[in-house]
């Protein structure tokens, strides 16, 4: 297998896929701030020209999200997704609430602070972004306040993007009204074989 991409970026996530189910890959870098994503030869594989892609022999996948249900449901033996209808149901609610909730406000506050052009960045909607994610994180909050993983006690795929995520939301807002999201984040990544933290990649 082969997965392109760069940390900090949210390669992150099938990155700690692969290595929790110890397989063997090959990370190809790709450098954004050098236009590598936007050549020919890498809009091939997604035309969207974003990171990360997965390549698994003719399968060719992008979105980060996908390539660790990917992943997870690949190998059942490892128990990332649940066997029961009702527990991968769970699952996916989880990773798409993640990804519409958490990670679209951390995209829009990066757009606005970083990414887009100086003149084309609006103050008031990093605001706004900041406030949705905030309302958003304490929903995850609440949820785990008797819990150590979102679905069933057991650490699922769901938990390994939710890692990533609430590390780059502490990233951007911090936690410190927000312990059972702290200690959650800890707990992950003091997996031996969580990877580096989002500090800890651009150092």
């Amino acid at each position: 297998m082969k997965i392109y991409g760069t940390p900090p970026t949210r390669v992150i996530k099938a990155l700690w896929l692969l290595n929790e189910l110890r397989l063997e890959y090959e990370l190809v870098p790709v450098a954004l701030l050098e236009g590598e994503h936007l050549r020919p030869e890498f809009r091939e594989l997604n035309p969207a020209a974003k990171v990360p892609v997965l390549v698994d022999g003719d399968l060719v996948l992008p979105e980060s999200s996908a390539i660790a249900i990917y992943l997870a449901e690949k190998h059942p033996e490892s128990g990332f997704m649940p066997e029961t209808l009702e527990g991968r149901a769970q699952v996916h609610r989880w990773l798409y609430f993640l990804n519409s909730e958490i990670e679209a406000n951390l995209w829009r506050i990066a757009k606005h602070e970083f990414i887009y052009p100086e003149e084309s960045r609006l103050p008031a909607e990093v605001a706004l972004a900041t406030k949705d994610l905030l309302k958003m994180l304490k929903v995850l909050e609440e949820h785990l306040q008797d819990r150590e993983c979102l679905v069933a006690g057991k650490v699922s795929v769901a938990d390994f993007v939710a890692a990533y995520l609430l590390d780059w939301a502490n990233e951007a807002v911090g936690f410190a009204d927000l312990p059972n999201l702290a200690r959650f984040l800890d707990r992950m990544y003091e997996r031996p074989n969580a990877p580096a933290r989002i500090r800890e990649s651009r150092g």
